[in-house]
């Protein structure tokens, strides 16, 4: 799908682009298809939003084609609710497959071929344990031990691997392994295993299977099967591609794709790992998949990010073989790019304080003009009520102020936002001593957007009419993952939690929030970009998730 912002610039050129032209320009290739091939085992995260970007806009850029395919032979770890919510998120992204597939499409293609590699004398069944495997496989500088089972014949080899299909043999009890080089250099290529057996039922093929194809066997034969031209994925998988191409080479698929890597996203303040984000829902350290908190792209959807946000993130970055990692604060800043044009401004107290303007009459309310967006005027104005009596932030006032303190304190004078001048006289304090009440007067005459000349004044302050006020909560939140430079011995990424990381506060919005609906976007003055949770928020009273803060010190080079 062709989205109005995926056009190459100078700034997202990449290497892969430059592999597929030349490959067009040599015939190598007439159609460029690439995949994006999750595994079910989890929600997508903002990493795998770089590699949908990747695959869906270079096919597209070069009128191809790209799949969606689930890489769904685990069975232990997989479930149906993980591949709704990751076609969720395709689509949100603003992208559309040309093809909906599932490795388990394939399993008695895979298992043909693999019967294939044991004719030809290079694949075995093995009876070693997972653990005598892994023992026998060698370091980095010694090279591994041929497995005892290594020699078996053809035939010995042909009988077990259908009586593995037939379920005699309980799990774990015996794997096919590839019969490669146990010496070679890239232990990749010593002896890996293809098939193992799991009696576990398949969200897909149910119980018709009790063996299962390995992830680095199934991949490419996947790719080939559907005639992947470009087989795109991040750089962890370098070090398996001499296996991805025997695979291809020995089980003889018409079809030859190869495979591209690139380096992954990293991002500070977080994981990008399935595995520790499972974790963090499994130990209820966070509340779902798509805790606001999350780099999951349902996370980031709740949070209040936008799609066009997150292309412009991952495009902009580039593609190339570095790994390093991005400052979290980069995404922010294309969130607020994406924002400032789009979000109404409008006013909400967090920490509210109550202030009575004493000489305004009792029981009127007046309604004042305010603009949605002065960025963008096409946005309009909306009329905001105001009475006797409203709320301000409790940090806007002070009985002991500090010097260049602009805000109130007994004796001064500050602008309200859209509103009037009000000067405070006096304040109430409750048994515990804390400030529970404020009371002004206010300057009829000040009124804003009157031309009101005669004294300036050095503050101004947002404000949520008592009256007529909207119920809210508010929910703030910090980065998830305290950045440190390297974990201590025995510590996990858990011991390094912000306990901060979210803060609920109870508060107000202005009455024309009454009718906010889920997802819903905000800038509230001084506070930052809000999102209206999906999840949390009811009638009348509104849930705002914080999406980022109005500044940040970074700049984006």
């Amino acid at each position: 799908m062709e989205t109005n912002d995926t056009k190459p610039t100078a700034t997202n050129a990449n290497f892969i682009r430059t592999i597929i032209e030349g490959d067009l320009q040599a015939g190598k290739v007439n159609k460029v298809i690439t995949r994006f091939p999750p595994e079910p085992n989890g929600y997508l995260h903002i990493g795998h939003a770089k590699s949908i970007c990747i695959n869906f806009e270079i096919a597209d850029e070069f009128k191809g084609k790209t799949n969606l395919r689930f890489d769904d032979t685990n069975p232990l770890k997989e479930d149906t609710e993980y591949v709704e919510a990751i076609k969720e998120d395709v689509v949100w992204l603003g992208f559309e497959w040309d093809g909906l597939f599932f490795a388990s499409d394939y399993f008695e293609e895979m298992y043909k071929r693999a019967q294939l590699l044991i004719n030809k004398g290079l694949a075995y069944v093995d009876d070693q344990t997972a653990d005598q495997i892994r023992e026998a496989r060698g370091t980095l500088t010694e090279p591994g031990v041929n497995s005892p089972y290594r020699d078996r014949s053809v035939e010995e080899n042909t009988d077990l691997f259908g009586r593995m299909r037939a379920g005699e043999f309980g799990n774990g009890e015996k794997v096919l392994r590839a019969k490669i080089d146990m010496s070679s250099g890239n232990i990749n290529m010593r002896d890996p295993v293809i098939y193992r057996i799991s009696h576990t039922h398949h969200h897909n093929t149910g119980d018709a299977w009790c063996i299962y194809p390995m992830y680095a066997f199934a991949h490419p034969l996947e790719d080939a099967i559907e005639d992947v031209t470009h087989s795109i994925c991040t750089l962890e998988f370098e070090d398996q591609r001499p296996f991805y191409d025997w695979v291809i080479r020995e089980c003889e698929m018409p079809n030859v794709p190869h495979q591209y890597e690139f380096g992954r996203l990293n991002i500070t303040n977080t994981v990008m790992s399935k595995r520790k984000l499972k974790q963090l829902v499994d130990e209820n350290v966070v509340d779902g998949w798509d805790d606001p908190r999350m780099p999951t792209i349902s996370g980031l959807r709740r949070r209040g990010y936008t799609p066009e946000a997150i292309r412009s993130f991952v495009r902009d970055l580039g593609v190339n073989k570095g790994s390093g990692f991005v400052d979290s604060r980069m995404l922010d800043h294309y969130i607020r790019e994406d924002l400032k044009l789009k979000a109404m401004r409008t006013m909400g107290v967090v920490r509210p304080l109550k202030v009575v303007i004493t000489n305004y009459p009792e029981g009127q309310v007046e309604y004042l003009e305010a603009e949605n967006n002065a960025e963008n005027p096409e946005m309009g104005n909306r009329q905001i009520p105001f009475s006797r009596e409203i709320y301000i932030e409790q940090d806007d006032f002070m009985e002991n102020p500090p010097n260049k303190y602009f805000r109130l304190f007994p004796g001064n004078e500050v602008r309200l936002k859209h509103a009037y001048f009000i000067k405070c006289n006096d304040f109430v304090k409750d048994a515990n001593g804390n400030v529970v009440e404020i009371h002004c007067t206010y300057d009829v005459e000040t009124k804003s957007g009157s031309g009101f000349t005669g004294r300036k004044v050095k503050g101004t302050l947002h404000w949520v009419d008592a009256t007529n006020a909207v119920p809210a909560e508010f929910r703030l939140y910090e980065p998830l993952i305290l950045d440190v430079e390297e974990e201590a011995e025995g510590e996990s990424f858990l011991d390094h939690i912000n306990p901060n990381s979210i803060e609920i506060l109870e508060g107000f919005v202005e009455d024309n929030m009454k009718d906010a609906k889920a997802q819903d976007k905000f800038q509230f003055f001084r506070h930052g970009y809000f999102n209206v949770d999906p999840k949390n928020s009811v009638p009348g009273r509104p849930v705002f998730n914080l999406i980022v803060s109005l500044k940040s010190s970074f700049e984006l080079k």
